[in-house]
């Protein structure tokens, strides 16, 4: 039986949601605060999480950037705010999709099966290979023609979220929280410091990057120009 994880502070809309989908055959488990979101996703593993943007205490938004730490679980994010910004605020931060509402069940049916069908691709490559250097994920070991490239642990964890999000914009907010923890997630010199070092290490011409991109004012993103 499909889990999934329903996110939010309205107590009716809460439980006649979760009513609608045990009745579809889910596996519901509630939350009505943020705080009680990370600790339900923690406990429960679910297979997809149905996310309101306005909660009390923790935000949705802080919610989405704790749970993509250190989970890949799908996040739907449901909203009453129609502000293009909040839509985009909440992608970058790692929503598979955005629901405002009102909204009809079946088109949030429809939403949680394209989401569960997103997140079921073939294994993910173990070997991402560039013209000149490759990341071999489960080893956690980058090369070049010249051999092993010494990667910090923090430089490795900068790298790793790149390349898992190929092609992706990952922004500085999820970066930093990622590797350094939610403390630092304004601390962009960090990023900018690190990222000098992996391009001086990985990159053929570091001060005009290939591969590890900046998105000016926003994070970055890994991409293969060689890639077919």
């Amino acid at each position: 039986m499909t889990k999934l994880l329903i996110v939010d502070d309205e107590a009716p809309f809460l439980r006649a949601l979760a009513l609608s989908l045990r009745a579809h055959d889910y596996d519901v488990t509630t939350a009505a605060t943020g705080e009680m979101a990370l600790i339900a996703a923690a406990d429960h593993k679910p297979d997809a999480v149905i996310l309101d943007l306005g909660l009390p205490g923790i935000d949705g938004i802080d919610v989405l950037l704790a749970l993509r730490a250190w989970s890949d679980v799908p996040v739907l994010v449901l909203s009453a705010r129609h502000m293009e910004t909040a839509k985009v605020n909440a992608l970058d931060a790692g929503a598979d999709d955005y629901v405002v509402k009102p909204f009809t069940f079946n088109e949030l049916l429809a939403r949680v099966r394209a989401v569960l069908r997103r997140r079921q691709p073939a294994a993910p490559q173990a070997l991402v290979e560039t013209a000149d250097f490759v990341i071999d994920l489960p080893e956690k070991a980058a090369t070049t023609a010249t051999g092993t490239v010494k990667l910090t642990p923090t430089e490795w964890r900068i790298v790793e979220s790149l390349v898992r999000n190929e092609g992706k914009l990952v922004t500085q907010r999820q970066l930093l929280q990622e590797v350094w923890g939610p403390e630092y997630e304004t601390e962009t010199e960090y990023l900018r410091t690190f990222m000098a070092a992996i391009r001086k290490k990985l990159e053929p011409t570091p001060s005009v990057p290939r591969y590890f991109l900046t998105e000016p004012g926003m994070g970055y993103r890994f991409v293969r120009p060689d890639a077919a």
